[in-house]
């Protein structure tokens, strides 16, 4: 396997992101929709220990801004 292997990249609606992003993520529910388990499991654990959910909360609003400042192409989608 070469060091130049490029993950596959998952193309998801725009507006279903940020949303989720926003309302629900600090749980991480948006890392999960965008297909990134194994950072949905880190937040979700990070929110539940709640001396670390004001960071997932952080991390979840710079998410979002990100997000909304992704263009997304002619169908709404984004990749993340």
């Amino acid at each position: 396997m070469s060091d130049n292997a490029v993950k596959p990249v998952k193309k998801v609606s725009k507006v279903a992101y940020v949303l989720l992003a926003l309302f629900l993520g600090g749980l991480g529910i948006h890392k999960f929709y965008a297909g990134h388990t194994g950072l949905g499991i880190l937040y979700l654990v990070m929110t539940l220990i709640l001396v670390t959910a004001p960071i997932t909360g952080i991390l979840a609003l710079i998410d979002f801004i990100i997000g909304l400042c992704k263009s997304s192409d002619e169908n709404g989608l984004i990749e993340v």
